[in-house]
Order: structure tokens, then C-alpha cells, then sequence
């Protein structure tokens, strides 16, 4: 009875997200770590927003790189996975929140993201909003997906590094 509720709740924690954003697909280590040398060198001079952060291997790989990393997730029994994987490092921060609900932190320079194809136009439009925002440049490093109506500065396999830059006011 107690494994079937626990069942019940793992389903209902990952089913939920897919309504909110993309499922959990875990990231492999070697084409992240292939996306950030080649498509964009997260260094220590970024700050990294991981959009569906999952279990934080895109935020652990960005830390290890020097960058500062923040992961927003939806799913509760992932935020409690990333964090604890990633106990100890001072440079990972996994929020339990709802992407399309916040503003990017100040320090903002690179976002990763894996994104259903329903939501690339909204994608597209807050991270637009954001650079302008924000009154700089945000580098986009997107997985799958191409960003509808742009052309990728570069590619690497299912990787693809776009840039927003601020409307003019």
C-alpha cells in the first residue's frame, strides 16, 4: 500500500511539469561539456540560469567550469535530488520555481534550456524581454529545439547558442 502511494506521488510530481514545460529528459555529461566549450565557454565571468534544471548536472558541469549556476525546477523530488548532489558546492543554487514566474537574476549572462516545441515562441518572447530588461546581451544555449524565426550563431549536434540583445526603448 505505501509503495504504491509513493508510486502514486512520483507520478503525479513528474507528471504535473509536462503541463507547466518540457518532461524531465536527463542531459548527458559529454555533449553538455561539448556545448560549453564549443557553442559558448561558460567561464567564470557567467552566470548560468538552467531552466528545468532536473537532477543539475548542466549546473554541476557549469560550476566545475567557474561560472555561478541556478537551476528552477518544478518538480519538488528533483530540486531535492540536485541539491543533493550538488551539497557542498558554493557556486550551485537549485530554486523550487516556476521559470515563466521570474526575472533573471541581474548577473545573468548565459541561459541553458530544453524546450517542448509549443513553448519556443513564449521562450523566445520572455528572453527577449529579459536582455531588454536587464540592458545587455543573454546568450541562449537551447537543446532539440531550434528557436523559431532565428538563425543559431552556432550548432553542435542538438545544441544551438543564440543571443538576445536589448530592444531599443
Amino acid at each position: 500500500m505505501v509503495v504504491q502511494w509513493v508510486i502514486g506521488a512520483l507520478i503525479l510530481l513528474f507528471g504535473f511539469v509536462v503541463f507547466r514545460g518540457a518532461p524531465y529528459v536527463p542531459s548527458r555529461k559529454r555533449y553538455i561539456q561539448e556545448a560549453f566549450t564549443e557553442l559558448y565557454p561558460v567561464g567564470p565571468r557567467d552566470t548560468l540560469i538552467d531552466v528545468g534544471s532536473g537532477d543539475g548536472i548542466v549546473l554541476r558541469l557549469a560550476s566545475k567550469a567557474g561560472a555561478h549556476a541556478i537551476g528552477y525546477e518544478l518538480n519538488p523530488a528533483l530540486v531535492l535530488i540536485a541539491r543533493l548532489l550538488s551539497r557542498g558546492d558554493r557556486k550551485v543554487e537549485v530554486r523550487l520555481a516556476d521559470f515563466w514566474r521570474v526575472k533573471l537574476p541581474a548577473e545573468t549572462t548565459v541561459v541553458y534550456a530544453f524546450m517542448v516545441t509549443r513553448d519556443m515562441k513564449k521562450f523566445a518572447r520572455k528572453m527577449q524581454q529579459e536582455a531588454t530588461r536587464l540592458e545587455r546581451s543573454v546568450q541562449v544555449i537551447l537543446y532539440g529545439n531550434e528557436m523559431p524565426q532565428q538563425t543559431a550563431l552556432r550548432s553542435v549536434g542538438a545544441y544551438h547558442l543564440y543571443r538576445f540583445d536589448p530592444s531599443p526603448r
